[in-house]
């Protein structure tokens, strides 16, 4: 079955996988989701076709729940924190996101609600009831990765496996297949409790998806294999709602029908977090003022979608959200779903738990964007899981990207400064030397698009380099700085080609290195090309332009500048040293233990009353920088205590908090205030003091 075209589509519409709102982004996450869809939406906005590119923060699901209950906080709290975070990592990486929303969004809530109700009116879910795992401590059904236990695939036996897929051997399951299940919350083992819920019928699609990617064989071999395996092995209904606290809730009116109570229930994640494209779609149309125009990219069918996501979500956008807007009826389905294998570090398998990972924030903190978005490209796990080492990176920006590319485009602009008077000097009978570097920009951007419109990231950025690669052997075969006194025009016709060439790669460098493509067109002088940020139709110099002659003779050049430095072995060494140090098991901390006081006998304890006491109220002591004020409450009566350790503890560490005090110790007036007590604290080695926290009640003594 041939396959259309790119011209072939009125629009393209493109979306990155929403990442968890519970942490930063990583560089697995660049390679594998986020770099290779900006290249694309990039490069189709330079050949002047009408792309939006979405994208957004994923707030819901257990992994934030699990990580607001971690930190004592609501799962809101967390995904404010992140959220942003990643919004802005991303922005500072050159993400050129049409709109970046986030699926706490009211829209958010609104359009999943929407769209779950449509497809409970066509009767496409199965209504279930029955048991499922809950856990009697926390009083929480355990969905997915509220619970751990031993894979049952006989070949794996992963003791660690979650609920919904065993991360070593990528088998789905169910929570109740797990080998002695226990709650990831309280470790609690899980009793049965019945509950209800709302099944997508996967089974009953199986035949339709079968042959809806029969008819994609252009698809990347990983993407289709894994999709196919899942086939092979037979669909099973899905449920797609949950019993858990954080989430869009199950539509009240849909419950009602069914007879089933509401509370408390809500749309499972993946249910609700590809229709984040959508509705972040819709937030996109209202901010540019056209807010049916998400429909045009939707609902017709001349409008390409392309998913760019990891292999950990192969099965999600393959098969279950296709099904989901095959049952729901009114959308396009995803025309290529290109994903990436995994990245490892160093060779060994990224771990964020382990410490064993490369932040984006971090990285941005030390080198700019280019360097990282060109490393990356260099290795991005097409086919199968690749490496990003530090010392690899180096080597690409010293070999490549300064020593190459850099050092080319620095050469001609100075040549030009320093000759030229700063201008385009004019190509006057060029030589054969000449003509082949002309002839070859002229079909670069031809052999790069096609890399590109296939999805070959790696091979499109070595044949960009390839261009500056053939253009400093040309520079130095020229010999400029020999012809500059023995044929000035022939040095001429060289620094006019050098010059040409870097225009055009400003252009065609421009989806893998958009900070480097303006600084170069600011030398350049070279203005009015098409931005490759947002779509603004065929006007001004686009990709294909780049094939042409843009420098015109005798037009003045701006001020040459270093476009890469170097990177030190020093500086790759610190991030090597930071990595393993993040990773390594932890030191034990301080100096030596303190010796043991001096032995005492029962009767010098026995004169010790010590009490169970919660901190009402704490506050800082002013011109104080040690002393906290404390409020306690003994059950039996109230105190103030004043507290040495406002060096280690807020006054927020210690309210609400049982603590243990000295009660019968005698009054003592400190910076004006009377303390009736003492506070126990554990010092640590390091001299860190620790509050010793009790579950008694206040009042009870402690022996």
């Amino acid at each position: 079955m041939a396959h259309a075209s790119d011209e072939d589509y009125a629009r393209i519409l493109v979306t990155s996988a929403l990442p968890y709102a519970n942490g930063p982004a990583h560089l697995g996450h660049l390679a594998g989701a986020y770099l290779p869809g900006d290249i694309y939406c990039r490069f189709q906005r330079l050949m002047g076709r009408d792309v939006v590119y979405i994208c957004g923060s994923d707030e819901h699901g257990v992994a934030i729940i699990m990580r607001a209950r971690e930190e004592g906080v609501s799962p809101q709290e967390i995904v404010d924190r992140y959220h942003p975070m990643l919004r802005d990592g991303f922005e500072a990486f050159g993400m050129s996101f049409d709109h970046y929303g986030r699926t706490s969004s009211p829209k958010h809530h609104e359009m999943s609600q929407a769209f779950f109700a449509e497809i409970a009116a066509k009767n496409k879910f199965v209504l279930k009831k029955e048991s499922q795992l809950y856990d009697p401590e926390a009083k929480l059904f355990l969905a997915d990765r509220f619970v751990r236990g031993k894979c049952p695939n006989t070949s794996c036996g992963y003791e660690e496996a979650y609920g919904d897929q065993c991360e070593k051997c990528g088998r789905s399951m169910s929570p109740k297949e797990l080998i002695d299940p226990r709650s990831a919350i309280t470790d609690a083992k899980p009793e049965l409790k019945e509950t209800t819920h709302w099944y997508l019928p996967l089974d009953e699609v199986q035949g339709w998806l079968e042959q809806w990617l029969d008819g994609h064989g252009e698809w990347k071999p990983n993407v289709l294999g894994q999709a196919k395996s899942w086939l092979k092995e037979g669909l099973r209904e899905r449920s797609m709602t949950r019993d858990l606290p954080w989430g869009v809730p199950v539509p009240s009116a849909v419950a009602e029908a069914a007879g089933v109570d509401a509370e408390g229930k809500v749309l499972y994640v993946w249910f609700d977090a590809p229709i984040g494209y959508i509705s972040s779609t819709c937030e996109w149309a209202e901010a540019v003022g056209e807010p049916d125009r998400w429909r045009d990219y939707w609902g017709q069918e001349d409008t390409k979608l392309v998913h760019f996501i990891g292999k950990d979500n192969i099965v999600f956008h393959c098969l279950i959200f296709p099904a989901m807007l095959k049952l729901h009826g009114d959308f396009v389905l995803p025309d290529n779903v290109p994903a990436n294998e995994f990245l490892n570090i160093e060779g060994k398998k990224l771990s964020t738990s382990r410490g064993w990972a490369v932040w984006l924030h971090e990285f941005l903190e030390e080198f700019p964007a280019d360097y990282l978005r060109y490393s990356l490209l260099g290795v991005l796990p097409e086919t199968k899981d690749s490496d990003f080492s530090w010392k690899d990176f180096q080597s690409r920006v010293n070999n490549e990207l300064a020593d190459t590319f850099g050092n080319f485009v620095n050469r001609s602009l100075t040549f030009a400064k320093r000759f030229f008077d700063g201008k385009v000097p004019e190509l006057v009978a060029p030589n054969e030397l000449d003509k082949g570097m002309l002839q070859a920009i002229a079909e670069a951007p031809a052999a790069i698009a096609e890399h590109l419109e296939n999805y070959r990231f790696r091979d499109a950025g070595d044949a960009m380099m390839g261009i500056a690669r053939h253009a400093n052997k040309y520079f130095n075969d020229s010999e400029p700085w020999a012809t500059r006194k023995s044929d000035a025009q022939k040095c001429a016709n060289t620094i006019h080609v050098s010059l040409q060439v870097s225009a055009a790669l400003s252009i065609v460098c421009e989806p893998f290195l958009p900070f480097t493509a303006a600084a170069m067109r600011e030398m350049l002088a070279l203005d009015g090309v098409r931005s490759s940020t947002r779509s603004e139709g065929a006007g001004g110099l686009g990709w294909h332009d780049a094939a042409r002659p843009l420098m015109t003779s005798g037009s003045p050049l701006g001020e040459p500048v270093i476009l890469f430095q170097k990177v030190e072995d020093e500086r790759v060494q610190a991030q090597i040293d930071k990595l393993e140090a993040a990773a390594a098991p932890p030191e034990p901390r301080g100096g030596p233990y303190e010796p043991l006081s001096d032995t005492i006998v029962y009767d010098d304890f026995a004169k010790l009353d010590l009490r169970v006491a919660l901190v009402t109220e704490a506050e800082r002591v002013p011109k104080s920088k040690k002393l906290l004020r404390c409020q306690v409450d003994l059950g039996f009566e109230k105190r103030q205590v004043l507290a040495g350790v406002a060096e280690h503890l807020s006054p927020e560490d210690l309210i609400g908090k049982k603590v243990v005090m000295v009660a019968n110790l005698a009054p003592r007036k400190m910076m004006g205030l009377e303390s009736q007590g003492m506070l126990l604290m554990a010092t640590e080695r390091e001299g860190r003091l620790l509050p010793v926290w009790t579950e008694g009640e206040p009042g009870s003594t402690v022996a």
